[in-house]
């Protein structure tokens, strides 16, 4: 269990080898970070490329996203066969995940994180938190769109447990050949029922978490596991998230932390800096360190912040919160 954080293609090109030089100065030895294009075109010098980029920077590669992202189905270019069940297209998409898990494999990169999502990640309008920062903000009473539907139309739970489990069956036999780790995110938020054609978003709370890791059971299968989006499931989050982290780190199903804090809950919360939201998460660090997690706890989804470097110092600072929370236990945050 380390210190590590995450990086699309695209955000590479935009930030340079200056910022992951700047992340090893700040102490990060493992990150997730995407080489830039569309992942099916990844070949194996593509990734050995990467793989050098990253660790002439003093990094190490520990995982990457597949091409299954987090954006809804109207901007997912990558994948809509899949999430949408579609045969042709679905069964092309497949094979060329498949071939990317053995090419990931061979270059000795361990997991690969994704997403199955057709909402991307809905929020109303943003609200101010500590010291006027902005703060990605969800509130079921603000919702102006429930009954526009997304590209998919009306999808009920069946429909949406027939695309993940055809996904699962064929694909994780091929992670657990190769001996990577699939870390799926779960749906951030869980939506009230019905919200844009959705009966029901099945990976948005922990009963249907657990039923998915129960699906092609698998040491290879398991979460990208969200903090802050599990918390936005509950009802009382400080009290609850321990059972549930418990929970999947007693199976072995956390394969990655996303460290995140919110205020709220069910259906009305706002996303928050570490120290700011309603979790103790210096327990929650600790109940992970119990169950024997051995994977990265990153920040994730940081407060929008004034400055001239907004992006780096507000993930800076979360950097220093999740390195200071593993020293005060005596804990070695680096992965050595």
């Amino acid at each position: 269990m380390y210190v590590g954080t995450q990086l699309g293609g695209s955000k590479l090109e935009e930030v340079g080898d200056r910022y992951l030089r700047q992340l090893a100065q700040l102490g990060i030895v493992h990150v997730c970070i995407d080489p830039p294009g569309n992942p099916y075109s990844w070949t194996r010098d593509v990734l050995r490329r990467h793989i050098d980029r990253v660790d002439a920077a003093g990094l190490v590669l520990d995982m990457v996203q597949l091409p299954l992202p987090s954006s809804g189905i109207e901007k997912n270019h990558q994948s809509p066969g899949i999430v949408l069940g579609q045969g042709p297209e679905r069964d092309r998409e497949i094979d060329g995940i498949c071939r990317l898990i053995e090419d990931l494999s061979a270059m000795g990169i361990g997991a690969a994180k994704y997403n199955f999502n057709l909402l991307g990640i809905p929020r109303t309008p943003s609200e101010r938190g500590r010291g006027g920062a902005i703060l990605s903000t969800f509130r079921q009473d603000q919702l102006t769109d429930s009954d526009i539907l997304t590209a998919a139309g009306q999808v009920s739970t069946e429909q949406m447990w027939e695309r993940i489990t055809y996904f699962l069956e064929r694909v994780v036999p091929v992670a657990e050949a190769n001996k990577l780790r699939l870390a799926c995110h779960p749906h951030d938020p869980l939506t009230p029922p019905g919200y844009r054609g959705m009966e029901e978003r099945v990976l948005g709370s922990a009963d249907g978490l657990k039923h998915f890791v129960s699906i092609a059971e698998s040491p290879y299968h398991g979460l990208n596991f969200c903090q802050g989006t599990i918390a936005e499931s509950l009802e009382n989050p400080r009290e609850e998230i321990g059972d549930i982290i418990r929970w999947f780190g007693e199976r072995k199903k956390i394969f990655n932390v996303h460290f995140r804090n919110i205020k709220g809950g069910r259906y009305s919360f706002t996303e928050e800096f570490p120290d700011a939201g309603d979790m103790d998460m210096a327990a929650a660090l600790r109940l992970y360190k119990e169950v024997g997690v051995d994977c990265m706890i990153m920040p994730d989804h940081c407060p929008d912040i004034d400055g001239e470097a907004p992006f780096e110092t507000a993930f800076a600072f979360s950097f220093g919160y999740i390195i200071g929370l593993f020293h005060a236990n005596g804990w070695d945050p680096y992965g050595r």
